[in-house]
């Protein structure tokens, strides 16, 4: 599976730059020769070829001109503005505050028919009971957002669970028991949220599973991710939102999904984890 930080966005730049190697070394060209031609410092050609520097899609165009392969320009302008848009840190998401980046997925989401979410930090936001999505994002907003707008972005996420009541979508949902112990927001939010998960197992549309604590298990946690049917996979790390639509990596987290999805228990055996965690608050 991908890496757990921005890796793949690192690896979809190597593989930009190393194509805009390869199309050098068609045209039969030195890298300094390359940079002659385009009137740079050598030193631009080889950081652009080592992914040191992002190119320009102007820096693209040139590059392709020089090396007479103009036709293939727009490809990797595209695959340049594809790696700009994979990683995006928490301080540029969230910069106008939390509503938006709630809102800015419901296109997303409208259009999804196939959702799959594993969780090993937080109950997924679809599921999420009012209190507790509360407490996660005034969480957020005390440690990284400047503005306060935790109100309206709770409301935009318990707007956006009217989706799990719409016909023709279906949901599948893991978590790692140890999220049913965290403890986010205190004992009357977490028995809340508890309580909201039986509910929701419960919809015919919807599948929950819980990963149960073991020693012996095959399969370590990894990072929370969703699954958008079969093009997307957004990942939430510590330093922002990652983004793959490569079939390969989407690929990789579906299997992933399926390999955590046969250590999960679900029906009696979930709802008994979440009672125990239910009695554990005491």
């Amino acid at each position: 599976m991908a890496s757990s930080d921005s890796s793949s966005a690192q690896q979809a730049r190597e593989d930009l730059a190393d194509r805009l190697g390869e199309i050098r070394l068609d045209a039969g060209l030195k890298g300094s020769q390359l940079a002659q031609r385009l009137g740079w410092y050598p030193s631009k050609v080889s950081r652009i070829q080592t992914a040191r520097t992002s190119p320009s899609a102007d820096d693209i165009r040139a590059w392709c001109t020089a090396c007479g392969a103009e036709d293939q320009a727009a490809d990797l302008i595209q695959r340049l503005r594809d790696v700009e848009g994979m990683f995006v840190d928490w301080r540029r998401m969230e910069r106008d505050g939390l509503r938006h980046a709630q809102e800015a997925v419901r296109p997303l989401f409208e259009r999804t028919t196939r959702f799959r979410a594993y969780s090993s930090w937080f109950v997924p936001g679809l599921i999420q009971s009012r209190a507790y999505t509360e407490a996660v994002l005034r969480a957020v907003q005390r440690r990284r957002v400047a503005v306060d707008d935790v109100d309206a972005a709770v409301a935009a996420r318990m707007d956006r669970q009217q989706i799990l009541h719409e016909g023709g979508r279906t949901f599948a949902f893991l978590v790692e028991e140890s999220v049913l112990r965290s403890g986010m927001g205190g004992r009357e939010v977490m028995a809340g949220q508890l309580g909201q998960l039986i509910t929701v197992g419960s919809l015919p549309n919807v599948s929950l599973g819980v990963v149960p604590m073991s020693a012996s298990r095959s399969r370590m946690p990894v990072e929370g991710f969703w699954i958008y049917d079969s093009v997307q996979v957004n990942v939430e790390l510590v330093s922002g939102y990652l983004t793959l639509t490569q079939q390969r990596e989407v690929a990789m987290y579906a299997e992933t999904f399926a390999e955590l999805s046969e250590l999960a228990v679900y029906g009696a055996e979930a709802r008994s984890l979440i009672a125990l965690a239910l009695r554990a608050l005491g």
